[in-house]
């Protein structure tokens, strides 16, 4: 005649936990937050361009726009890749799917001549776009 003093039996449940363990968690967003970070200035465009300084504010952005580049050698790029003057109107409609509404960001060295730029920026005109910019760097501060 055994007699069980706890009541059950003398057997002891195990229940499970439903917590959730959180810092594995934060630390695997904080790694993705340090990437995205790092990541970001290396998707601007890739053509070497040094931009003239501007003190003129900046212009708020609604849209991706496409970014047409003048080297310091005069040669012309449609995002990265080098175009000529005559293929740059076709092929910025058939970028931007025949909306000449489309901001265009021109970026010229600022050893290319002016006119080399106005020829640019009046042949993107001549095809229909009327949202065309010129991009400029601002000036750095002062000591």
């Amino acid at each position: 005649m055994g007699a069980s003093m706890s009541g059950r039996g003398g057997r002891r449940r195990y229940h499970k936990m439903a917590e959730i363990n959180v810092t594995p968690l934060v630390d695997v967003m904080l790694v993705l937050l340090i990437v995205f970070m790092v990541a970001a200035p290396l998707l601007t465009v890739g053509v070497p361009v040094d931009l003239p300084q501007s003190h003129g504010p900046a212009m708020p952005q609604d849209d991706k726009p496409l970014a047409v580049s003048i080297d310091a050698t005069g040669k012309v790029f449609l995002q990265e890749t080098e175009v000529t003057l005559e293929d740059l109107v076709p092929r910025l409609l058939a970028i931007s799917k025949e909306r000449p509404e489309t901001r265009i960001y021109v970026r010229g060295d600022k050893t290319v001549g002016y006119g080399r730029v106005m020829e640019v920026m009046g042949t993107i005109n001549a095809g229909g776009f009327s949202k065309v910019a010129l991009v400029a760097e601002p000036p750095k501060p002062k000591p």
